[in-house]
């Protein structure tokens, strides 16, 4: 007669999830942070709207390994324009006014974030990619870079090379039409 488990034993316990792999920051994180500083990468401050490039929304939640919401991080994300330059003065400060360049969000109770901004170009060196960094508090729990799926500067790049294949499985995500421009789910999971 089979053994009946009950209680504790009985239930299988949570999946650890794969932490999302970090990455540089590389030289353009910035010096000094913009005073339009919020999702809508697409419009700064009281210019007009950005409206070179593809339009797109880049969301997802940020969780534990164990899959809770990490409620309250902070996450931001900065980019180059969609000619290729960055807002900071390593790049030359060439980057078009009217693109934000960098963005930040307060994760929901339910740990959701999300930002309006133009699919990622590639520029001199490098493909295409979102940096991304979540913070809790005082503490930088993550940096890392999002990559979009069947780009193919991928291949060439050093760095999306440098990972293994489900680390790239991670941060590489399809950009995928919608019914307001592009969408990219990143989910993201730390160490919290």
């Amino acid at each position: 007669m089979p053994a009946l488990w009950l209680g504790a034993r009985a239930q299988t316990p949570p999946q650890r999830r794969m932490l999302t792999p970090a990455q540089t920051e590389g030289p353009f994180y910035p010096v000094e942070f913009p005073k339009d500083s919020d999702y809508d990468l697409l419009r700064n401050g009281s210019r007009p709207p950005y409206t070179s490039g593809h339009p797109a929304w880049v969301e997802g939640t940020v969780t534990d390994v164990a899959g809770q919401p990490v409620a309250g991080a902070l996450v931001e994300i900065w980019q180059c324009d969609e000619q290729g330059h960055y807002h900071h003065p390593g790049d030359g400060d060439r980057a078009d006014a009217g693109f934000q360049g960098f963005g930040r969000v307060t994760v929901d109770a339910d740990g959701h974030y999300r930002f309006h901004t133009i699919r990622p170009v590639p520029y001199s060196g490098r493909t295409a990619h979102i940096h991304v960094k979540v913070k809790l508090g005082r503490r930088e729990l993550l940096t890392t870079q999002l990559y979009v799926a069947g780009d193919p500067g991928n291949a060439r790049d050093g760095i999306w090379r440098g990972l293994d294949e489900s680390a790239r499985a991670a941060v590489t995500m399809p950009f995928m039409p919608g019914p307001d421009g592009l969408r990219a789910r990143f989910p993201i999971v730390v160490q919290a």
